[in-house]
């Protein structure tokens, strides 16, 4: 199955968890620490207060400040707006209306901020590239993406197959995501540096 497919038969905590594990995956550009979402993780699995544990996690991540990027940004600027703006459009209540726009966007700003880290241009044919990724089609997809694409699936089947069971095993998918993703950055930044 697709991701699209499995985004739209998803339930809530399925599509929470689909955009909280990519936004997760992404905190190395927000400079969080691995913690700092655990909150939110926590929420999916005991149905706590969603709204007023993501109103701590913004305030521990701090404000996005301007969201314009000027000529001088970087690749890594412009990734880390894109997760910026993950976080600021999470929704402040888990309705299944709201949380299915917030993991769909999650989804295609993830692929897109691995295909900006491997250093691939960002242009119209990126972004019908991202779609065709996540409706299935995978030739010529680069290794970055391909795990990002892998895990956002894994992520989904789990909450499908094991319900709040998948929490902990979506969590850990996460977290090896975002080792990787910690030292792509790193990577660049030493060589910018």
């Amino acid at each position: 199955m697709s991701l699209v497919e499995l985004i739209a038969q998803a339930d809530e905590r399925g599509l929470a968890a689909s955009g909280l594990a990519c936004l997760d995956r992404c905190l190395p550009l927000l400079g969080g620490d691995d913690e700092v979402l655990r909150p939110l993780w926590a929420d999916l699995a005991d149905g706590g207060d969603w709204g007023e544990r993501l109103e701590q996690v913004r305030s521990k991540l701090g404000d996005a400040g301007a969201c314009d990027l000027g000529p001088e940004a970087s690749v890594t600027d412009e990734a880390a707006l894109l997760a910026r703006r993950m976080l600021d459009a999470a929704p402040a209540t888990r309705s299944h209306a709201a949380v299915r726009v917030w993991a769909d966007a999650c989804s295609v700003a993830a692929l897109r901020i691995h295909r900006l880290l491997e250093g691939a241009a960002t242009d119209e044919a990126g972004e019908s590239l991202a779609d065709a990724r996540r409706e299935g089609r995978t030739e010529g997809m680069s290794p970055l993406v391909a795990a990002e694409l892998r895990r956002q699936i894994t992520v989904l089947e789990l909450l499908a197959g094991h319900g709040a069971a998948g929490i902990r095993p979506a969590l850990e998918v996460s977290t090896e995501g975002r080792r990787i993703l910690r030292a792509v950055v790193s990577r660049r930044t030493r060589r910018r540096g």
